[in-house]
């Protein structure tokens, strides 16, 4: 064996047969970054030079590109992947699933377990007997992991994986697999959730004012969290009094809780009783977010949302709720053609009609009004937000300055503040350099 030693043979190939052997969790090695790995393999076992350099190259640049080690790779694929045993461990204890399901968890777990061994620096070193070259290839590492396992599970520490799997159902349980594992805010697209990776970061901290509606609709959700019969929410009032921001920023509050946001624009409202049924069954709770809603007569969308709102011969999902929001209280638009007259020959209790359309807002749960907002709550949103980006500036130049922008810009409105907050804070910046 000119190349690499008998030994160091054995090693790949006892990857290479773990890696073959796995009954439930083969979607682990279907990365970028694991096929990769695997290349590797194949090439050290050829002991060909030239491949062997080409495929450390790709896992390499591959780790570089996701900004992760091998071993991080692994345990995050693991708590993603969609398999069997994660999906009915989503919705069953562990001692009810079926014992040769538990048996086939743990038999990955070992397997997987070795595949973790597997550390960068010896495939380097490999990669350099086979190559005969004078320096061992730059094995990648991190200082700072940017994505942190531990703080996530524990089982990766045990000396045997199979004794973590208690934890590894719960954590499905709890967090989700798949997509919904990987985000916890979510558009609906080609007849799907797709993920959205940099959600708004707004915190509830970052609202003031509407103190009110803000608790109720906190206390609504906290009733979703713990399983009771959350209600469907309307946020109406004014423009730019952050009905938006309040119910994206719950999402942040309460993702870790297993709150999960589908946003859905005026086009995929048709979707709605579909979204709700791919998400029925799944332990996460869901928030379906309607942004500025409002309905022209015989809207299809107008239809689709009244069924999830008042349910039809499907009983209601307990684990969704619908969160819109709305300038409008009668969210069907309403025209002066519309009023019955005597002389209307078309229907006969039209009355009965238009009102059917006025009253739609009535079919949801709870209605929070956010009214615009007077100076003084204008003053004491912007206050608000200066404090929060710790502003060096006079208490009374800030108040004059607010209100001169809002005189010459759109107004009062918590939305106004943030744009003079942001300005602000980049003027004075600007000025201290």
């Amino acid at each position: 064996m000119s190349g690499l030693a008998a030994a160091a043979i054995a090693s790949v190939q006892r990857f290479q047969q773990q890696s073959v052997g796995l009954l439930l969790y083969q979607s682990v090695l279907e990365t970028p970054i694991s096929r990769a790995w695997l290349n590797l393999l194949d090439a050290l076992c050829r002991e060909d030079s030239a491949e062997c350099l080409t495929a450390y190259g790709l896992w390499f640049r591959a780790l570089a590109t996701q900004q992760q080690t091998w071993q991080e790779h692994l345990i995050q694929q693991i708590l993603r992947s969609e398999n069997p045993f994660s999906q009915l461990a989503q919705r069953l204890p562990v001692q009810e699933l079926p014992p040769a399901l538990l048996e086939a968890a743990q038999s990955d777990l070992r397997r997987l377990q070795g595949l973790y061994s597997c550390q960068s620096s010896q495939l380097s070193q490999w990669v350099q007997t086979v190559c005969q070259v004078p320096e061992t290839p730059v094995v990648w590492h991190l200082e700072t992991a940017a994505w942190s396992v531990m703080s996530l599970v524990s089982f990766p520490t045990l000396p045997d994986w199979q004794a973590g799997l208690v934890e590894l159902a719960t954590y499905y349980r709890q967090q989700g697999i798949g997509v919904v594992g990987q985000y916890q805010v979510f558009r609906w697209q080609a007849d799907d959730l797709v993920g959205v990776s940099h959600p708004d970061p707004v915190q509830l901290a970052d609202l003031a004012a509407y103190d009110e509606p803000r608790q109720r609709l906190i206390q609504n959700t906290e009733f979703l969290l713990q399983g009771y019969a959350a209600l469907h929410v309307l946020l109406y009032g004014s423009r730019g009094s952050g009905k938006s921001s309040l119910v994206k920023a719950l999402v942040q509050e309460y993702g870790d809780r297993g709150l999960r946001l589908i946003q859905v624009d005026k086009a995929g409202m048709t979707e709605l009783p579909a979204i709700v049924e791919r998400v029925r069954d799944l332990p996460q709770k869901f928030i379906i977010f309607v942004d500025d809603l409002s309905f022209e007569e015989d809207d299809d969308a107008f239809k689709a949302l009244k069924v999830v709102l008042e349910g039809n011969v499907t009983a209601r999902a307990q684990n969704v709720v619908v969160y819109a929001t709305s300038n409008r209280r009668h969210l069907v638009r309403e025209y002066f053609a519309d009023r019955p007259r005597p002389s209307d020959q078309d229907e006969i209790q039209a009355w009965d009609t238009l009102q059917e359309k006025l009253s739609f807002s009535d079919r949801f749960g709870l209605t929070l009004t956010f009214e615009a907002p007077d100076q003084k709550t204008y003053l004491a949103i912007v206050q608000h937000l200066a404090t929060q980006a710790q502003l060096a500036i006079e208490d009374e130049t800030l108040q004059q300055r607010a209100l001169q922008w809002a005189t010459r810009h759109n107004g009062r409105s918590g939305r106004t503040a943030r744009q003079f907050i942001d300005f602000l804070q980049a003027e004075l910046a600007t000025q201290t350099e």
